[in-house]
């Protein structure tokens, strides 16, 4: 085979499954370093850790897929999770009221970022950054700024529970990600996310509502959100107000490192949850070798750098 031939091989092949290499490459160092990694325990435990995280990063991968970008989701996991906790106290509703107010109300958060984004035409950054600072002051205002705590049995089960060995928030994660996987790549509705995010004037051209597919997008984001923020306050068995500070940027990190586009129209879900479980699986194994956490952070920062430059670099060919 000719060199040229091979190279351009070994980069396809290093594009498809680069993030694939470098977590198996990660693992193998991690569990040479310290014998406690590579146990089913721990792995159980890496699964539920980023179940969070990987709920946020699937939501806002519609939101990237467009070309857009939603700020607000920390703050929405917050706003969602007081609010369920509010009305899961023992006796006062049946489970699926709570569950069901936070994913509405996070529902309709999104709904109105993706109608300011598209009816006004201002930047999603502005609008998403803006419902960020409202969300958290919603927040802080429904729990009077005070954590909301008492909460029933079967709510803490969302977070805290197991089926077959297996916790409920990795279930959930687990149907999350098949439901968007078969969204993105089965239905209409997918096709039409993807053109949006690789050419919007093309897609309105075509008769393509790209406005609605815009709102979804923003829709199925916070709702997801909210159901993340159901599941936080499920797991720490109280409705924080402060919940959820910069998980927006650890779910964008997923998303990035994950291969999708910030600028639209390429990626996908199995990517983004590969991406969360490389974020997840890097700060479980600096935690057991007592790596700081300021060095972690560190560490996080470079390897987004990183993912972004390749982004960049995959674009620029």
């Amino acid at each position: 085979m000719p060199q040229g031939n091979l190279v351009s091989h070994f980069d396809r092949a290093l594009q498809k499954y680069g993030l694939l290499i470098a977590f198996a490459a990660i693992c193998i160092i991690l569990s040479l370093l310290s014998p406690a990694f590579l146990t089913a325990q721990n792995g159980i435990n890496v699964l539920r850790q980023i179940s969070i995280n990987a709920i946020l990063a699937l939501g806002v991968t519609y939101v990237i897929l467009t070309g857009g970008i939603d700020l607000s989701l920390g703050s929405v996991v917050a706003v969602t999770g007081v609010l369920a906790a509010t009305l899961a106290h023992p006796g006062t509703s049946p489970q699926i009221v709570p569950v069901a107010a936070g994913i509405l109300v996070g529902v309709l958060i999104g709904a109105l970022n993706g109608l300011v984004i598209t009816r006004f035409r201002v930047a999603p950054f502005i609008v998403t950054l803006g419902m960020m600072t409202i969300a958290r002051g919603g927040a802080l205002i429904l729990s009077k700024g005070r954590p909301v705590s008492n909460l029933s049995d079967a709510f803490n089960f969302i977070g805290n529970g197991s089926v077959l060995g297996i916790p409920v928030p990795v279930l959930i994660l687990a149907g999350v990600f098949l439901v968007s996987h078969f969204l993105l790549r089965q239905t209409t509705f997918g096709r039409y996310v993807y053109a949006v995010g690789g050419n919007e004037e093309a897609a309105r051209a075509s008769g393509i509502g790209t406005h609605k597919i815009k709102i979804a997008c923003y829709s199925i984001c916070a709702g997801l959100a909210g159901l993340a923020g159901i599941v936080q306050a499920s797991r720490i068995t109280t409705g924080q107000p402060n919940a959820g500070i910069s998980y927006e940027l650890d779910a964008i990190a997923a998303v990035v490192i994950g291969g999708t586009s910030l600028s639209g129209g390429i990626g996908g879900v199995t990517g983004t949850v590969l991406g969360a479980l490389l974020i997840g699986t890097l700060n479980n194994g600096l935690d057991l070798l007592n790596v700081s956490s300021y060095y972690q952070q560190v560490i996080k920062g470079l390897i987004i750098i990183g993912a972004v430059i390749l982004d960049r670099e995959k674009a620029s060919k």
